[in-house]
């Protein structure tokens, strides 16, 4: 007879997973294993049975050491890697290693992660941020971002992926990291320097699908996986179908490791539209939670595309109880007026009025008609406060997904910090727009089966062989080395943007959190936004323009030479602003 209890820590896989070092000398090991009568760890060359406890975990208490090598040996005899490893040294085929994160020496005791409305995030990619591409290696560069008045980093996925590179939503075991960067001691050195900083880290995490490189090996344990969805990136996670329960605990310890153990100070959940899940306890909300309890302060951000307020409301009014989701709506609005782009899902953007409703709450889209979806879209989130959305002129997605990762063009790019940086809501830098970085952020894997690398290609060719403004250009070879070489940072500084970066960052500090009143010229594309007494002025015409100041007289800041401020109005050079203070 199955067991009926509200006793909810009863249940075999709510208890650690994984290998977990014990202070006498031994480490117990527990695994999910579903319809598996015999689970062996092999460790050190010993094999060692499991017992069987209920519900398909098996468990072992084992004589080891914190840096020992297994793998678990199913009925078939088979060597695989733990679902629940800490560190594949050898990556996706090699065996798991014990790892104890509790002896790392932590320094970070004083530190104290960086409240929702003091973050200003810098994304990076560990492979591509220096010429090493490891987080030891980026250590070295954090306390310039401080001193600029970056406040948090946030790494792209670090989860174990195929290859030495790649940009990391791959990533097949979900609490190990990427060895080839430096695997967990190394990731948790980058954290502690830092906290040393000043920095808080957010961790960008994939929960809504794995790297097909691992499906075979996890559904060897388990229903991993569900035919119920499907994404665009691969099987969908069974997250509300038979057997689900054991395989959400493995995300929700997955998140809380990374908080608890690895002193992450929040996390960014990819693509959390792509999460299916129709549980009474959405396994997004049950996350949100479980995070919040694991660390004081520690945050949670979604990325998702659905334009839903529901993610960053509280529990008690039916949200998830995110702490803030990205917004890529005000992106689309800016980049359309600043570089005309209008393929894709830009088509629906290009109005003055767009960026102007989008300063008030960045989704431009809250409930009206899409013509790019061909259905209404999205809701009203004019209940939720600027800073719980996060906004940008570049990201990893809208330069690395244009089919050659280039960034904003040179004559775009002070307009878009401009707007990006004194907007209400919390800003996101990508590596290197601070200072005007010319290397692209192309898209570049290294899969290690042939059959995915070959679709991974193809892919990419078709995706883009329909753009016009593509047509004649050959798309890089993600497979290609060269092409993640191509995307690392030069650190070629044009010292007018790091200059300008600079004043930005200094001068938000100054601006009110007052809601803010836009005022807009459609003919004469300008936009007006006032912040309490400041007004931000933005001329995304090709020719000069006159915008009204209503008082303000002082110019604060300007992107551009040749600004003119006279009675009652100030004459912007074309795609420039200024801020005015009265």
């Amino acid at each position: 007879m199955g067991r009926v209890s509200a006793a909810i820590d009863a249940y075999p896989w709510e208890r650690r997973l994984g290998a977990t070092p014990l202070d006498d000398g031994m480490v117990e090991f527990r695994v999910w294993a579903l319809g598996a009568d015999n689970v062996r760890v092999r460790v050190a060359g010993e094999d060692h049975a499991l017992t069987h406890v209920g519900e398909g975990v098996h468990e072992a208490r084992v004589p080891a050491h914190g840096a020992d090598e297994y793998v678990y040996v199913l009925d078939d005899g088979h060597e695989l890697p733990d679902p629940a490893s800490r560190h594949q040294p050898a990556g996706l085929r090699g065996p798991s290693r014990v790892i104890d994160a509790k002896a790392f020496a932590w320094t970070d005791e004083d530190f104290t992660p960086h409240r929702l409305t003091d973050l200003v995030i810098y994304e990076l990619h560990i492979g591509a941020f220096t010429g090493e591409g490891t987080f030891d290696a980026a250590i070295e560069h954090l306390p310039a971002l401080a001193q600029l008045g970056v406040t948090a980093i946030e790494v792209m996925p670090i989860a174990e992926f195929p290859g030495q590179h790649g940009w990391g939503y791959d990533g097949v075991y979900l609490s190990a990291a990427q060895s080839s960067y430096g695997g967990p001691h190394g990731f948790q050195r980058l954290v502690d320097a830092a906290h040393a900083s000043g920095l808080s880290v957010i961790l960008d995490v994939v929960y809504n699908h794995v790297g097909a490189s691992g499906n075979e090996a996890l559904q060897a344990f388990g229903p991993y996986f569900t035919d119920r969805y499907s994404t665009f990136w691969g099987q969908a996670i069974n997250y509300d179908d038979e057997h689900a329960d054991p395989v959400r605990e493995w995300v929700l310890q997955s998140a809380e490791g990374w908080v608890r153990d690895f002193h992450v100070d929040g996390l960014r959940l990819d693509a959390i539209h792509a999460i299916y899940d129709t549980g009474a306890v959405p396994i997004m909300a049950e996350l949100a939670t479980r995070v919040h309890a694991a660390r004081a302060g520690a945050l949670v951000i979604a990325e998702s595309g659905l334009n839903d307020p529901k993610v960053i409301r509280p529990r008690e009014l039916g949200g998830f109880g995110h702490d803030a989701q990205w917004a890529d709506d005000f992106h689309h609005a800016l980049r359309v007026l600043l570089t005309g782009d209008t393929d894709g899902y830009y088509a629906e953007f290009g109005a003055v009025a767009d960026l102007a409703k989008a300063f008030r709450r960045p989704f431009v889209h809250d409930g009206q008609y899409s013509t790019f979806r061909k259905r209404r879209f999205g809701a009203p989130a004019d209940d939720r406060p600027p800073a719980q959305f996060v906004v940008f002129d570049q990201n990893h997605d809208q330069v690395g997904n244009r089919a050659l990762g280039d960034r904003l063009p040179a004559a775009a790019r002070p307009l878009a910090a401009f707007c990006t940086l004194l907007s209400p809501f919390t800003p996101m830098l990508f590596m290197g727009e601070e200072y005007g970085e010319p290397a692209p952020f192309q898209f570049f894997s290294d899969h290690i089966d042939e059959e995915i690398a070959t679709a991974t290609r193809d892919g990419r060719r078709r995706e883009f062989a329909a753009f016009a403004q593509f047509a004649g250009e050959e798309v890089p070879d993600p497979q290609d080395p060269a092409t993640f070489e191509r995307s690392k940072l030069t650190r070629e500084r044009h010292e007018p943007t790091a200059e300008l970066y600079a004043k930005l960052l200094r001068v938000r500090r100054e601006l009110p959190q007052d809601e803010v009143v836009t005022e807009h010229d459609e003919e004469g594309r300008w936009l007006a936004v006032d912040r309490g007494p400041f007004r931000l002025v933005c001329n995304f015409a090709d020719e000069p323009r006159a915008v009204p100041v209503a008082g303000r007289c002082e110019v604060v800041l300007a992107t551009a030479e040749g600004v003119q401020a006279g009675d009652g109005e100030i004459l912007l050079p074309p795609l420039s602003g200024a801020l005015m203070s009265s």
